[in-house]
């Protein structure tokens, strides 16, 4: 394993050939990657290997042997005694104690009954007792367990989560029936949630998800899903941000075969699936989370100010602790192996980076920010170690940073010096539309300004764009739908309602606001559930506030099933828009030229993966014979045009319309064509001959 990392020089010069600015930096980056070869060199000499080491799973936590006996283990490196208690012991909470092993590690054997039968039972419920150095008992949930359940409110046994043993018989497990798909050259993700799935006001379920949305998504032209807040979190409205039981499927939404046969149904219709990994933080939980498990305030966490953050009300990870490494990459392997997930979204990477050393969320893009004292070295090291370790157990895994900061080489692999994650997300961009949309009228947006956040990434280094996410559904904020058209969309969303200058506003420029982010800024792109068809309201979970309601923790599918109303115009240009990716694959076919951006008109033109986007923002000027730049000679013809009346459009824009090219010249490129561009329009010309 180790001559994996053997990188000659010319690997980590490729960072510099790439990006001269880093030339200063040379030696810490150097030294970074020389950090990430020690530990990989100190895990295969004392682990047996990455491979070994990354499946703590299979050593810690309940295991059944072939003779129905079970050996449990946990590390508790803080506790003086460690007991296993439940009701297979009728809850003598020191009947069972684990034996003392080095390293902080316990082990405890349990023989099989006298007739054969295993001491513990498939959804038995147990328990860790930990005895702390005061001599305290301490009940708590083991880190590794893999079914973890609420009680009921009726049941009056409070809120705290109780841990159920899960090995149902080999007749109720779930087969997988089908393979992995291949590996997206184009990433249109779709980010979901299985719990406001449901357009009834309650928790939906895998087996809802699998049956009824999954038909959705491939049908919108999308190829990957994004699933979030399926590590167990005690609560709700933490949107899962918020992990008390690393290795449990949320139980909320079924047990663990469900979930398998959801990923395995997403798989039969082509779809790659992401898991929404939170490896950034840990609930402050107790006796249903990591938190002080073995009875100190340290053990997966760091003591003091550094284990905790103050904003999130949260615990941090030491990085630095060996178990703790094998504990995290355990866990990504095991969303991996056991529920066959394609990658991973990681959470919270920009506070990772620099929470710990005081450093804000604002970046001004000064190199020095990057490098020094500025960076937490240790969370880099794990992010490095955890994409290697993914991207050498399986080559077409998909990692993903949420990375605000704009950190050069984090989306350059591990053997160059860089980190190793496949993109980036383009938090700038839904950013830069909700401030338009909240500051400015569209006629005063600034063209130039919009085409630089757009196109403002690291070179060779792929970010995921979106025009929003869940972060603008979210209570307090509201979507780019909502933004638009607000309270007209209770009045007005209907096709036999009277005609609004509002709704008609908003629905165009939705379309365009959508198509020029998918088309201009990024090597992915990014929808969030329901927010393709303009889902109105904002979302927000049961809590106190709002007295426990789900009226906003749902989907409301049935107005974009409903062909009265003017939904169906978003989500048909949204399905289009993906369409047409799939069929010219602009997202995987390099950069764009950008030829075009006038202030004065309002106009934006650039070609991308064969393709010229002419973009009119004006809110009431069209141009006929509009010149438009390209460097291929040829007849042009429209494939795509938000003014499709299929999508809510005036239908100005003519689709059989042919448009030869002119050897003239125009904006710097050796042709152009000359086109209608109407008013709050955004049309896609395709060469149909040379």
């Amino acid at each position: 394993m180790g001559d994996a990392m053997q990188v000659e020089v010319k690997d980590i010069d490729k960072l510099f050939e790439l990006d001269g600015y880093l030339k200063p930096f040379e030696r810490e980056i150097r030294r970074r990657h020389g950090v990430l070869k020690d530990w990989i060199n100190k895990i295969d000499q004392c682990e047996g290997g990455i491979d070994e080491f990354t499946q703590g799973y299979n050593y810690y936590g309940l295991h059944f042997q072939p003779d129905n006996s079970v050996i449990a283990r946990e590390w508790a490196p803080g506790a003086r005694d460690v007991y296993l208690t439940g009701d297979f012991n009728n809850w003598h909470w020191e009947s069972h104690p684990f034996k003392k092993l080095p390293f902080g590690k316990w082990e405890l054997h349990l023989p099989a009954n006298a007739d054969g039968s295993p001491p513990i039972k498939h959804l038995s419920e147990i328990k860790v007792i930990i005895r702390n150095q005061h001599g305290q008992l301490l009940d708590r949930l083991s880190p590794w367990a893999k079914y973890v359940v609420q009680p009921p409110k009726e049941a009056n046994q409070g809120v705290n989560y109780k841990q159920y043993v899960w090995q149902p018989p080999a007749g109720e497990r779930y087969q997988r029936q089908h393979g992995r798909p291949a590996r997206p050259k184009s990433l249109r993700i779709y980010e979901c949630h299985v719990g406001i799935a449901s357009q009834e006001p309650r928790v939906g379920s895998y087996d809802e998800f699998a049956d009824r949305i999954v038909p959705r998504i491939k049908r919108q032209g999308y190829n990957c899903i994004q699933v979030m807040a399926i590590m167990e979190h005690a609560y709700y409205a933490s949107f899962g941000y918020q992990v008390t039981s690393f290795f449990a499927a949320s139980s909320r939404y079924g047990n663990p075969e469900q979930l398998k046969r959801m990923i395995d149904v997403a798989h039969a219709q082509g779809l790659y699936v992401l898991l929404d990994v939170v490896h950034s933080h840990a609930s402050k939980n107790v006796q249903d989370g990591l938190n002080q498990f073995d009875g100190t305030n340290s053990g997966f966490f760091h003591d003091g100010a550094r284990g905790e953050h103050s904003l999130w009300d949260s615990r941090l990870f030491n990085y630095t602790e060996h178990e703790v490494l094998r504990f995290l990459l355990s866990n990504l392997r095991w969303w991996h192996d056991e529920y066959n997930f394609d990658g991973y979204r990681f959470d919270g990477v920009t506070s990772m980076l620099y929470h710990s050393r005081g450093i804000g969320e604002g970046f001004s893009g000064d190199y020095n920010e990057y490098f020094g004292l500025n960076v937490d070295t240790d969370s880099l090291n794990y992010l490095g170690l955890a994409n290697y370790m993914l991207h050498k157990l399986d080559p077409e895994v998909i990692t993903i940073a949420e990375d605000v900061s704009g950190m050069p080489t984090l989306c350059r692999p591990v053997p160059e010096g860089g980190i190793g994650f496949d993109y980036r997300l383009g938090m700038a961009i839904p950013d830069k539309w909700i401030e338009l949309l909240k500051e400015q009228s569209d006629d005063q947006w600034d063209m130039g300004n919009v085409v630089h956040t757009l196109t403002n990434r690291r070179w060779k280094e792929n970010t995921v764009a979106y025009a929003e996410s869940h972060d603008q559904a979210l209570v307090g904020d509201k979507t780019i739908a909502f933004w638009l058209m607000d309270k007209e969309m209770y009045t007005h969303m209907s096709t036999l309602s009277d005609s609004s200058l509002i709704i008609d506003r908003g629905l165009a420029l939705h379309k365009m606001i959508r198509l020029i982010t998918h088309a201009l800024g990024g090597e992915a792109y990014l929808n969030f559930m329901g927010n393709e068809f303009g889902h109105p309201e904002w979302l927000d979970f049961p809590r106190v506030g709002n007295n426990d309601s789900y009226h906003y923790a749902r989907r409301q599918w049935n107005l974009v099933d409903d062909p009265l109303l003017k939904y169906k115009y978003l989500n048909e240009f949204d399905r289009a828009m993906n369409e047409t990716e799939e069929r010219y694959g602009w997202l995987h076919s390099g950069s764009a030229y950008v030829s075009w951006k006038h202030e004065g008109d309002k106009t934006i033109a650039f070609e991308r993966g064969g393709l010229v986007f002419v973009f009119n923002f004006h809110p009431t000027q069209s141009f006929s014979d509009y010149r438009v730049g390209t460097n291929w000679a040829g007849t042009y013809q429209a494939v795509l045009s938000s003014d499709d009346p299929l999508f809510g459009g005036h239908n100005r824009i003519d689709m059989n319309c042919k448009h030869h090219s002119d050897p003239w010249g125009h904006a710097g490129r050796s042709n152009f064509i000359q086109i209608y561009a109407p008013s709050r329009t955004a049309v896609v010309y395709a060469r149909v001959s040379d």
